[in-house]
C-alpha cells in the first residue's frame, strides 16, 4: 500500500512542486493586478488549490500518454507507469479524481470563468500528444500554462473586458513558458530524436541559444510595458533586474554544450523568475 501511494505521489508530481509553482505565480499575479492589490481570501485559495489540481492531473495525462516513450529517456525512466509500478487503470482513476475535484473548484466561480476553464482543460490534456505531431509542442503548453491569466480576470471581475496589462502578461508569460520548457527540452534532446518526437530545441538546432535569447528579451520586454500601463513603482523594476540577472544565468548554462545537470537546474530556477515577477507586481501595486 505504501508504495502504491508513493508511486501515486510521484505520478501527480505533488513530491515535485516545480511546476505548480510555475503555473501559480502568473495566475496570482493576475489576480492581484484585477484586485488591485491583496484578492479576496477565498478566490485566492481557490487558485492556489486549483492550480495545484490541474497540474497534477496535466501530470497524469502526460504519463499516460507517454508511459511508452518514458521507459526510453534518461529522465523519465522511472517514472511509475514506465516502470510498471502503476497500472494504466490506476492512472485513469486518479486522473479521474483529481479532474473531479478540480471540477468543484470551478463550481465554486462565476459562469464565465467556467467556461474559460473548460477550454483549458481541453488544451491541458491535448498538450501531451503534441510533441508526436508537431515540432512545436512547447506553444501549446504556453497556452496551458497562460491560461490561468484570463481566468484570474474574469473570476475576479465577471466580466470579458480584460485590464490592458494582463494582455501584456499574458503574451510574455507565453514568450517566457516556451523559453523555459525549450531548456527543459534539451535535457531530453537527445532521446526525443531517437524516439522521433518533437520539441522546439529539436526544431532550433544549432541555433537554440539565440532562440531562447530572444524570448528572454521578449518576456522582459513585456513584462518592462506591463510596469509602465500599471504605473507600477520602483519595487516591480528592482525585480525585474533580477528576473534580468537569472535570464542571464540560464542562457550562459545553456550555452555550455553536453550540460543536462546545468540546463535542468536552469530550467528550476524559473520558480525565482515567478516569484520576483509576483512579489515585484504586488510590491508595486501596494507602494
Amino acid at each position: 500500500m505504501i508504495d502504491k501511494l508513493v508511486a501515486i505521489l510521484q505520478l501527480t508530481r505533488l513530491d515535485l512542486p516545480v511546476g505548480s509553482l510555475l503555473l501559480m505565480w502568473p495566475t496570482i499575479t493576475a489576480l492581484w493586478i484585477v484586485s488591485e492589490g491583496i484578492p479576496p481570501y477565498d478566490l485566492l485559495l481557490l487558485f492556489i488549490v486549483g492550480t495545484v489540481l490541474m497540474r497534477s492531473a496535466g501530470c497524469v495525462i502526460n504519463d499516460i500518454a507517454d508511459r511508452n516513450f518514458d521507459a526510453h529517456v534518461k529522465r523519465t525512466f522511472k517514472r511509475p507507469l514506465a516502470e510498471g509500478r502503476l497500472s494504466v487503470w490506476m492512472a485513469l482513476i486518479v486522473f479521474a479524481v483529481l479532474a473531479a475535484l478540480a471540477l468543484l473548484v470551478v463550481l465554486q466561480l462565476n459562469v464565465k470563468t467556467q467556461l474559460l476553464a473548460i477550454v483549458g482543460f481541453g488544451i491541458a490534456v491535448l498538450y501531451p500528444f503534441m510533441k508526436r505531431v508537431t515540432m512545436l509542442p512547447q506553444l501549446v503548453l504556453g497556452l496551458a500554462f497562460s491560461w490561468g491569466i484570463p481566468l484570474a480576470s474574469t473570476a475576479a471581475l465577471d466580466s470579458w473586458d480584460f485590464h490592458p496589462a494582463l494582455y501584456l502578461l499574458f503574451v510574455a508569460n507565453f514568450c517566457w513558458i516556451v523559453a523555459y520548457d525549450t531548456i527543459y527540452a534539451m535535457v531530453d534532446r537527445d532521446d526525443d530524436i531517437k524516439l522521433n518526437l518533437g520539441s522546439t530545441a529539436i526544431l532550433a538546432g544549432s541555433q537554440v541559444v539565440t532562440v531562447v535569447a530572444v524570448l528572454m528579451l521578449m518576456t522582459t520586454g513585456l513584462w518592462l510595458l506591463m510596469g509602465i500601463v500599471l504605473d507600477l513603482t520602483l519595487s516591480f523594476y528592482i525585480a525585474l533586474l533580477i528576473i534580468i540577472g537569472l535570464f542571464g544565468y540560464q542562457w550562459r548554462e545553456l550555452r555550455t554544450p553536453d550540460n543536462r545537470k546545468g540546463w535542468f537546474v536552469a530550467f528550476k530556477s524559473n520558480i525565482w523568475v515567478g516569484t520576483a515577477l509576483m512579489i515585484g507586481t504586488a510590491l508595486g501595486l501596494a507602494s
